[in-house]
């Protein structure tokens, strides 16, 4: 049974959790250690105890890098007592020094593996502070055998032309996990129209960060009066918001339900919607444009219509499958003309697109599980020139960073 060190930026994280998920059901057994970074019970995962390294916050740089340190001059009282790993994954720039200083006190011969689903603003500054970290990313990931990355969008931008690390990639889609054998691989049926006078319901559920998207929602849907209601789920990055709780509060169509287990609340918090929020403005023209959010994904998976940007890799995604809607403006007058008209039958009509899509576009199975583990199994059979260059899922048109 091949064993994994998982070490994670954020135990708190639900994607981290799903990741662990996905490992254990590939066949691997896998030890987590990583930083906590807030509370977050629904981020627990039976039968898996994390070592917890430290703890960070969000948007505090100094903090991290002192947090990092502490954790690596730590580790061998830390991890003393754990087998040593046939592989280590690293999830994030800070957790590659991390894995390092892992290898070293496991004996030097453990591949890495490099886990980056976002790209943070820092990494693309032209100036100093932004070559010195992508300096330190090729440094620390001079020795990654395989780097995991979320869309081939930030292969194509960033990877490629900007960051030094040479590792082979590895194209992870933000899949749906599935492996409990009891759902079929089928898209579920559409939301049913509402009756007259109920709201149609648009669903932004997952890491709640980009204000523009909230104020955005907030005025089309008073700008609409009532048509629409919008739903938010998750984790709202607190940081981020002036008063996302009292922001909220104050709007008459919009309302926060709280956090939710991923995957296994998802039918349920999907059911209750019409249309997928997919949009992310945080950081306009970069990580916000190269990204395939989980809940593109999630949406299609139970028959929501996804809402995307023009000019980003989702809006290309969907195009690339003639589904979902796309703004032309990133303003609620632009969303009002792409929704205000909208009718039962042009409803319909989008839906039946998602269901003739393949399903294994948006589910990762037990199946696919399984093919992911035998793949990290064969970096520690190979010498690190011959490790190929690999890509789940196959299609060329497919969320934390280091901050």
């Amino acid at each position: 049974m091949l064993q994994i060190l998982y070490l994670a930026q954020d135990l708190a994280d639900p994607a981290v959790r799903r990741r662990t998920l996905t490992l254990v059901a590939g066949g691997a057994r896998v030890t987590l250690a990583g930083f906590r970074r807030g509370d977050n019970p629904l981020a627990a995962i039976d039968g898996v105890e994390p070592i917890e390294l430290g703890t960070t916050a969000d948007g505090r740089f100094a903090q991290r890098i002192g947090a990092v340190a502490r954790a690596c001059l730590s580790l061998q009282r830390q991890l003393g007592h754990v087998r040593k790993p046939d592989v280590i994954i690293a999830r994030n720039l800070e957790m590659l020094a991390v894995a390092r200083r892992a290898v070293a006190f496991f004996g030097g011969t453990v591949p890495i593996v490099y886990e980056c689903l976002d790209i943070h603003r820092l990494m693309l500054r032209k100036d100093i502070v932004g070559r010195m970290l992508r300096g330190a990313e090729s440094q620390l990931g001079k020795d990654a055998r395989l780097l995991i990355t979320s869309s081939p969008a930030f292969i194509e931008h960033y990877f490629r032309p900007l960051s030094g690390i040479g590792a082979p990639p590895m194209l992870l889609e933000n899949k749906v996990l599935e492996i409990d054998g009891t759902v079929e691989r089928r898209t579920a049926s559409p939301a049913e129209c509402p009756p007259p006078g109920a709201p149609w319901k648009i669903g932004w559920f997952g890491a709640l960060r980009c204000r523009r998207s909230l104020a955005l929602l907030a005025e089309f849907s008073r700008k609409m009066e009532g048509r629409f209601e919008i739903v938010l789920r998750g984790r709202p990055a607190y940081s981020e918001f002036d008063d996302f709780d009292g922001f909220v509060r104050n709007e008459p169509f919009m309302r926060f339900e709280g956090a939710y287990r991923n995957p296994e609340d998802l039918a349920e918090i999907y059911g209750e919607v019409h249309f997928t929020w997919a949009i992310d403005f945080f950081e306009e023209g970069q990580n916000s444009a190269w990204l395939l959010p989980n809940r593109l994904y999630e949406g299609c998976r139970h028959g929501r219509i996804p809402i995307a940007m023009k000019g980003t890799e989702t809006a290309r995604f969907l195009s690339v499958r003639s589904i979902g809607f796309v703004l032309e403006g990133a303003d609620a007058g632009s969303l009002a003309t792409t929704l205000g008209s909208l009718t039962p039958k042009r409803y319909a009509d989008a839906a039946e697109r998602i269901s003739r899509c393949n399903p294994g576009s948006w589910v990762f199975d037990r199946a696919d599980c399984e093919t992911l583990v035998r793949q990290l199994a064969a970096l520690t059979l190979q010498a690190p020139q011959t490790v190929p260059v690999v890509a789940m899922a196959g299609s060329s048109h497919n969320e934390g960073g280091f901050l």
